[in-house]
């Protein structure tokens, strides 16, 4: 009987010591106990073009606002660019040749919005924002989302502007009728005029951004995020990413952190990606090993696959710690503090 009860001691002292990929148990406790880092805003973003979303949420963010208005504000801006074709207005148009925008919202209390398939209207963080302050629902698709938005003063607009639409033609001349993954790689200008097919092109880099994913944290250490896109050029018509899914493409808890993804939201989706980084966080797992951990699944789901597509994460745990893995070379991600001022990191990747 003493054997088995010393066998048991050590079994239970070994658990609490130990837990999933090397994390101490009393690491997960201690970090779980500390409470949000006060008076020292963050906010991160994916991809360089995040260094201008981050610039408009932190004049929010300085002045002591809410993590969720700064958010909003911030990727209003890629939304708004023409020379994004992959996020709001200016974004390359489903294989019909119709722009369809999706996006999601979410704050420090757990509310969130979301709308899928919207036509017409260039913010749809904006639109998401509404879904969750006016309507019982979470989300809302297509002709509803768009009805939705008009009645609550947005204009109808085209968003299908002409380099996008150049770029649609020039897919139909040989496409077979379906959605091809970073098409945007081949039918990118870069800003030097080149029109050639550069190989450096990979999934993702600088040269083919993505998503804007957004989470931060306010003085009050409060989080929360935003995600939004035009999604897979040339796709078929009616198709949904990670992006407006809450805990897929964003997924955020005061508790213990944020976190957002970029690249084939397919994949992400499999995983419930985002709600994945921040149970992980939640466990005690700092944000880039969390990011990782997620991406390691996606290998591991289709190791063959993985090595042709981009996906990223990009996580923001209750210390204002940052982190973020890929797949592929190439993934950058935005940070801005009142120390870092606004600079770009290069995730890590695994291939």
């Amino acid at each position: 009987m003493s054997n088995r009860r010393s066998f048991l001691k050590t079994a239970a002292l070994s658990a609490a010591v130990f837990s999933l990929d090397g994390v101490t148990g009393t690491a997960a406790r201690s970090q779980g106990k500390r409470g949000p880092v006060k008076g020292k805003p963050i906010v991160v973003s994916t991809w360089d073009f995040g260094r201008a979303a981050n610039a408009a949420a932190w004049e929010i963010l300085k002045k002591g606002g809410r993590a969720l208005d700064a958010v909003e504000a911030g990727v209003r801006v890629p939304e708004a660019d023409p020379n994004n074709h992959t996020v709001g207005y200016s974004g390359y148009p489903d294989r019909d040749g119709r722009v369809t925008l999706d996006a999601c919202i979410m704050d420090e209390h757990g509310n969130c919005g979301s709308v899928g398939a919207l036509e017409h209207v260039t913010h749809a963080i904006s639109v998401a924002r509404l879904v969750m302050e006016r309507t019982p629902h979470v989300m809302l698709v297509g002709d509803g989302a768009l009805q939705f938005a008009l009645a609550n003063g947005f204009q109808k607009e085209n968003l299908l502007t002409p380099e996008s639409e150049k770029a649609w033609k020039e897919w139909l001349k040989t496409s077979e009728y379906k959605p091809v993954i970073n098409i945007e790689n081949k039918s990118y200008t870069p800003t030097n005029g080149a029109t050639a097919f550069n190989p450096l092109m990979l999934p993702g880099n600088v040269y083919n951004h993505d998503t804007i994913g957004m989470v931060a944290m306010d003085a009050e250490g409060n989080l929360s995020g935003a995600c939004t896109t035009s999604g897979m050029a040339f796709k078929l018509h009616g198709r949904l990413g990670d992006s407006p899914i809450i805990g897929a493409g964003l997924y955020v808890d005061n508790e213990a952190g944020a976190a957002t993804s970029t690249g084939v939201g397919e994949e992400v989706i499999k995983i419930v990606g985002s709600h994945l980084v921040v149970e992980l966080m939640r466990q005690g797992y700092p944000p880039e090993k969390a990011c990782k951990e997620a991406v390691d699944r996606i290998v591991k789901r289709s190791p063959s696959k993985a090595k042709e597509i981009q996906v990223g994460f990009l996580a923001l745990n209750k210390k204002g710690e940052h982190g973020a893995y890929c797949l592929q070379k190439g993934f950058s991600y935005a940070v801005c503090t009142s120390d870092t001022s606004n600079v770009l990191i290069d995730g890590k990747h695994h291939f």
